[in-house]
């Protein structure tokens, strides 16, 4: 079937202003199958516009707290009422077995929309306490606003679930937004502005703009009436937003990646941390931004853990995701697979062990067969770089000292995991390790509850939480003088 896809922009379809479009391409077959608007500045112009309407004049500025929440409430259930057709759009468009989508992404949506429609009754401001004004005293009370139209820039790798962390926050909060899905993978996010016109959403408080980073991004981020930056993607795109968005001092959250480290200590079951660890390295073929992909495991059972680890990636069936028993399908574009291959050579050129998969050179689609690496230090590409593969890399330490420095021993700091059965020493390296967020005995949980983001190159700022809400708004102090 051949997709035809436009903008969405106060409430109705529309083609780019020039014309222009960008084929969307099978990584499967690697045929296009359909094409978006290419977005252009005019494009950004006309939707920034909408929202803007909509913040300042329209009925969305009328609606209080508990009318948003109703609101994002029947949007969640038309997200879980069409949990199939959105699985399937963000699973074909990047290769994906249906059933990760299925199990997490759409349910951790349905979560999060329902969780802010909680948050948006709860947008609380304060009294406090003075010492009056020149002798006379004084009411001083603050009140929550929201920060205005938010440009929310939205990464390929789990469409749908990274664009709801955004977009339930700060409609909770009573903002409006524009969307700029990744180029290859604006499916999901179109069909999620429609479901929330169905909902009942006033047009122009949720665009879609469709495009190139370089177009239809740069154009939000200088945008003068965009208040707020959201962004996921990569240190390098995420260095740029923030130059180009300090210039006109807009707030900015930014999510960009990381290289997390699993800790394997010789006291852990060790049948749990190999399902842990095969699980961060290979969900979505490695493309998360909290891939446990540094294998960090105690000397006395590096050896066995290693090839346990080796024989799981061996054991997973590559091919066409929706073909039976198949469990990893292609990486999302060819830019990619060229990315993994690349740094696969350079784990075996630079003296790593390869003990499962390697450089993949498949007939047709971009597929990457599952990639394990022993005997590699914390030095090496492979265990520096985020590689977004299915690339794992085994470290060794010999004591608790050594696992933490090594973990820290990183420019990233998103996630990190812990495999230990002593509580004791499980709180210890939690504490001691600098990321955003650890799982003991756990792989990277994420709750519509918890706050998601990290330190370091990670990036700045949170998403998730009440405090993800609390960051869409400005905290407004009003002071009244009080008769004598």
């Amino acid at each position: 079937m051949t997709e035809h896809l436009n903008h969405f922009i106060a409430g109705t379809g529309v083609e780019a202003s020039d014309g222009r479009r960008i084929a969307l391409v099978n990584p499967v077959t690697e045929q296009v199958y359909g094409s978006c608007a290419r977005g252009t500045a005019e494009d950004v112009d006309r939707a920034v516009a909408a929202a803007q309407r909509q913040l300042e004049h329209g009925a969305w500025r009328q609606l209080d707290g508990a009318q948003r929440g109703r609101l994002l409430v029947k949007l969640a259930d038309l997200v879980e009422r069409d949990t199939d057709m959105l699985a399937d759009l963000d699973a074909d468009a990047i290769g994906r077995s249906p059933l990760e989508p299925r199990r997490l992404d759409v349910p951790n949506a349905v979560a999060n929309l329902r969780a802010a429609a909680g948050w948006a009754n709860q947008l609380e401001g304060r009294t406090i306490p003075t010492g009056g004004y020149f002798g006379t005293k004084t009411l001083s009370y603050t009140v929550r606003e929201p920060v205005g139209v938010v440009g929310a820039i939205v990464p390929w790798n789990s469409p749908l679930m990274i664009t709801v962390w955004k977009l339930a926050a700060l409609l909770a909060a009573g903002c409006t937004v524009v969307i700029k899905p990744s180029e290859e993978t604006p499916q999901s996010a179109l069909h999620l502005a429609a479901l929330a016109r169905e909902a009942g959403f006033p047009d122009g408080v949720i665009n879609v703009v469709t495009g190139y980073g370089a177009e239809v991004g740069r154009a939000l981020c200088e945008h003068p009436h965009i208040a707020k930056i959201s962004f996921t993607g990569s240190p390098e795109a995420g260095r740029e937003i923030q130059r180009t968005a300090g210039v006109l001092f807009k707030h900015v959250a930014l999510e960009l990646g990381g290289k997390s480290p699993q800790i394997v200590f010789d006291d852990a079951s060790f049948e749990d941390a190999l399902r842990g660890c095969t699980l961060g390295l290979f969900a979505n073929q490695g493309q998360i931004c909290a891939a446990g992909s540094r294998i960090l495991v105690q000397r006395g059972i590096a050896d066995r853990f290693a090839a346990a680890l080796a024989d799981a990636a061996q054991a997973v069936k590559v091919g066409d995701p929706r073909e039976p028993g198949v469990q990893m399908g292609p990486v999302a574009k060819k830019a990619q697979f060229d990315r993994v291959n690349r740094y696969i050579q350079l784990g075996i050129d630079q003296g790593a062990t390869l003990l499962a998969g390697g450089v993949s050179t498949p007939e047709r689609g971009w597929f990457v067969r599952p990639t394990i690496f022993a005997n590699a230090n914390n030095d090496m590409a492979i265990a520096r770089d985020e590689i977004f593969g299915p690339v794992g890399t085994v470290i060794t330490f010999d004591s608790e000292e050594e696992a933490v420095a090594l973990a820290n021993d990183s420019t990233y700091g998103l996630a990190a995991t812990v495999w230990t059965t002593d509580l004791v020493r499980a709180h210890r390296v939690a504490g001691a390790v600098k990321v955003g967020a650890v799982g003991v005995n756990c792989w990277s949980p994420l709750d519509a509850n918890l706050p998601w983001g990290g330190v370091k190159t990670s990036g700045i700022g949170r998403e998730g939480g009440f405090g993800g809400a609390l960051a869409y708004t400005e905290e407004k102090v009003i002071t009244v003088l009080l008769p004598k």
